[in-house]
């Protein structure tokens, strides 16, 4: 059972006040890890960041030892009421820079407030003025953090670390989900209006929409996942392009297939004939935005293939 903290003897408090150095110097550390390879810059201003806290700890150690001995108990965050239980972010897949940042600040703030509050709690002048010392380092600590985003900002590291992440968004999100949306909203142009044409009947047409629908939408996940393995691409992990994929091109189905849902075959193909048009202004937007093609050129690709597959699909159905 966890113990409350008002209940720590100073020799509690240093044991914890050690383990909670060594926590976070190495969370800096995997964090610096994770970010290295595409964030050089934000990797080294965390590997600073982790030295400070080597530095915290031997100072703690040092105190300890020559107060209480060399054996110093196991005593850990979680062992202790009132700490913010921490989500293990830097155990996700995918970590972001704003992510990182963002739990810096968190920990240095918490560990702030420890110190402040066991420098009260203690009796001792010399463990006193090292935990108070300590605890203005930790707020140096998110000042220097703000201070080095700035010093980024201002020598055009982080615009190319921003810039490094857009493109590994646009190539482990935008890509494989734009190439989904796509051959969603178009391919199964043809199955559904060909269908609604052919029966002139809303449920068949809806029927005939969900299972293209679902089926091209497994069928392009499978396919994006095995496309490679994005070791030497950089496009990510295998199975979220083929989730993300998959998911798209479903939805891109689906979007004028809930119209038949409407019993009246007129009303639902005039409202799934309204809802193709934003599909594909949609996916123009999209490809101008992400993709860097000119927006009249995005238009008339996009516009001009989905075109020719809806007249398809109704030549067909009404032969």
């Amino acid at each position: 059972m966890a113990k409350s903290f008002y209940d720590l003897s100073e020799k509690d408090i240093l044991a914890l006040a050690i383990s909670l150095e060594e926590e976070d110097g190495k969370i800096y550390g995997e964090f610096a890890e994770r970010m290295r390879p595409v964030y050089p810059k934000t990797a080294e201003s965390l590997d600073a960041m982790r030295e400070e806290e080597s530095g915290h700890r031997h100072h703690l150690t040092e105190t300890y030892r020559q107060r209480f001995g060399d054996y110093i108990p196991l005593l850990r965050r979680q062992d202790v009421k009132g700490f913010v239980e921490r989500k293990p972010i830097w155990l996700n897949r995918i970590l972001t820079v704003q992510q990182v940042r963002n739990e810096i600040g968190s920990m240095e703030q918490e560990t702030r407030r420890f110190y402040e509050a066991a420098a009260q709690k203690t009796t001792s002048a010399p463990v006193r003025d090292l935990l108070n010392n300590l605890a203005q380092e930790e707020s140096k600590h998110v000042k220097l953090a703000e201070d080095l985003e700035t010093k980024q900002i201002e020598s055009g590291a982080r615009q190319e670390e921003d810039e490094a992440a857009r493109r590994t968004f646009v190539l482990q999100v935008v890509q494989p989900g734009l190439a989904g949306l796509m051959d969603g909203s178009v391919s199964t142009l043809a199955p559904v209006f060909a269908a609604a044409f052919a029966t002139r009947n809303s449920w068949d047409a809806f029927l005939v929409g969900m299972a293209a629908s679902i089926g091209a939408g497994i069928s392009m996940g499978f396919a994006e996942a095995l496309s490679d393995d994005g070791a030497l691409s950089g496009r990510g992990q295998p199975w979220l392009r083929g989730s993300v994929c998959g998911a798209m091109t479903t939805l891109g189905g689906i979007g004028h297939t809930l119209p038949y849902l409407i019993p009246s075959f007129y009303y639902a193909t005039v409202v799934a004939v309204i809802i193709v048009a934003i599909e594909l202004t949609v996916i123009s937007w999209i490809r101008h935005h992400y993709m860097d093609t000119p927006l009249l050129s995005a238009i008339f690709q996009v516009v001009l293939g989905g075109v020719l597959v809806f007249i398809t699909g109704i030549l067909i159905g009404s032969a």
